[in-house]
């Protein structure tokens, strides 16, 4: 089932730009037709088209349907971009897919990438979340250095990927409890310098190891999301 992302369509009654060109040119839908849109907040919509125009198609809401998270807590993911951006793209439509609520790139002391295209990732998760059938759009702050984001770190468990040996590891599959709301960071290539990680555990951030491989920026990332999920299963 395709999705169309249209954030105001509960008070405009129109798609936006982009997706009216979609819906108008490439699928070629017309007056008449039904659609299936998201506005990003929880909520989907079925919908007529009462104008098929590739620039601002109208439509009238037919159904609204509540459609929230399939998973209780609140997850955000804090990563710094890799230098192969094609990673980091990689990286966030699969944990758009997968489930996620916040997202914020990290600059760090020892980020190879210190500026990303948010516009462009932005479309990538947006993208993502229309073709997994979510309606709540996660939340993108893009580039935030890494004291900044350390004042305003608000869930209780908070977890932080971390390579070397100067501060005890945990392993995290065995140390998040499920079904509680959380924060992880993964570094960067280089990872995180003895300031940024010395400042984390200050915040209440527990260093952790996710196996006994050492594994990728992207990849580190992508574990811990997968593991907060699985766990819930687990222990559900």
């Amino acid at each position: 089932m395709i999705r169309f992302y249209a954030p105001d369509v509960e008070s405009t009654g129109m798609l936006p730009e982009t997706e009216s060109g979609h819906c108008c040119r490439v699928l070629r839908m017309k007056e008449g037709d039904t659609l299936y849109c998201v506005d990003g907040k929880g909520k989907e919509f079925e919908c007529e088209i009462t104008l098929a125009h590739p620039k601002h198609t109208e439509v009238r809401i037919l159904k609204t349907n509540e459609e929230p998270p399939h998973w209780s807590q609140r997850i955000v993911l804090a990563v710094a971009p890799t230098k192969n951006i094609d990673r980091i793209e990689w990286l966030l439509e699969k944990i758009v897919e997968i489930g996620v609520n916040e997202i914020v790139l990290l600059k760090c002391e020892h980020s190879e990438r210190k500026n990303v295209n948010e516009e462009r990732l932005l479309k990538i998760i947006i993208s993502a979340m229309k073709q997994s059938l979510k309606a709540t759009l996660p939340v993108f702050k893009g580039m935030i250095p890494f004291k900044d984001f350390m004042e305003n770190v608000d869930t209780a468990r908070r977890y932080v990927g971390y390579c070397d040996h100067e501060y005890e590891r945990k392993e995290f599959a065995k140390e998040y409890p499920g079904r509680e709301d959380v924060t992880i960071l993964i570094g960067p290539e280089g990872d995180f310098s003895p300031s940024e990680i010395s400042l984390a555990v200050d915040n209440g951030f527990l260093p952790v190891t996710f196996g006994e491989s050492r594994l990728r920026t992207e990849t580190a990332a992508l574990y811990a999301v997968t593991g907060v999920h699985l766990i819930d299963v687990i222990k559900s």
